[in-house]
């Protein structure tokens, strides 16, 4: 990999140079700005359902096969409460969005914490896949719309009792269709998307199409494989076919990019890229490795 400051360099140019700049955010830009799911914020933070239930981490309690409903809506409002209503805007967010805010700029992301909405980015320069947990919908999506749950989680949470269990009243039941409500994230067949959703996709399909005409810089933070076909491999494509597209990743452990071969995809780490692609695709791909968070101070 290239000498660090060689690439912050190189990446600072870019943005200042760029007409456009497209976001593609996943779990890990969250975690760099402490929005952890796992270790101390977890332990510090839910004792009791630990002690209940024997939870390991807030990713994996979302899958428990609780008894009752009332015993899942008790974990799922501190769950959204600490991880969207209960937050405001972090420090990470915030210097991103002054690094952005002056371009023409798109965030797409599969979290659903809405840091960015939180951050002072335009809610009309930006698309969340993946839904959030702000919101609410019909368990068999049998009707296509959402509902704030902010008053609804705050109840949940001062009424939950000794034994984790919220009152059988606030258990959320659709108006229309009377089965129970469901946070809205897309976990199953039934996830809505509602006219919001659908705005925000041909924003990101609008915004697409613009920028390619242009100087385009991606800017990919944090994105592992869970969901890879959303933006991670969409981002390799662009950089790869588009030669006034840029492309820089930040991620811990994985700073490969997609090679096609035979028909085949591969994912080849960045000292080995010039076996497989042009040195002109190979000089518009900048990984880091390194912490995000520092590495945003040199733009600023």
């Amino acid at each position: 990999m290239e000498d660090y400051n060689a690439r912050v360099k190189k990446l600072k140019e870019l943005i200042d140079d760029a007409d456009y700049i497209l976001i593609g955010a996943g779990a890990g830009l969250s975690t760099a700005a402490g929005v952890e799911y796992g270790g101390k914020r977890f332990t510090d933070n839910f004792p009791e359902f630990i002690e209940k239930y024997g939870f390991q981490d807030m990713y994996t309690s979302m899958f428990y096969p609780f008894k009752s409903p009332e015993e899942r809506w008790a974990y799922f409002a501190k769950h959204v409460y600490m991880n969207n209503i209960g937050i405001e805007g972090t420090d990470l967010y915030e210097k991103l969005f002054s690094i952005v805010k002056d371009k023409d700029y798109f965030v797409i992301t599969t979290n659903t914490d809405d840091q960015f909405l939180k951050s002072g980015f335009d809610k009309d320069r930006f698309f969340r896949t993946q839904g959030t947990y702000s919101k609410i919908q019909c368990s068999k999506a049998c009707h296509n719309k959402l509902y704030d749950d902010t008053e609804l989680i705050l109840k949940m949470m001062e009424k939950t009792d000794g034994d984790l269990k919220i009152p059988s009243e606030l258990v959320p039941i659709c108006p229309v269709c009377g089965e129970e409500m469901d946070l809205n994230l897309r976990k199953d067949s039934f996830f809505v998307e509602d006219e919001e959703w659908h705005e925000q996709n041909q924003n990101y399909i609008d915004f697409r199409q613009k920028a390619l005409n242009g100087k385009l810089l991606l800017l990919e933070f944090g994105i592992g494989f869970n969901t890879p076909i959303i933006i991670r491999f969409p981002f390799d494509d662009l950089v790869k076919s588009h030669e006034n597209v840029n492309l820089a990743r930040f991620n811990r452990s994985h700073t490969e990019l997609t090679v096609k071969l035979n028909g085949n995809y591969y994912l080849v780490p960045e000292d080995e890229l010039g076996n497989y692609i042009s040195q002109d695709i190979k000089d518009k791909y900048i990984p880091f490795n390194e912490d995000i968070d520092k590495t945003l101070d040199y733009f600023i």
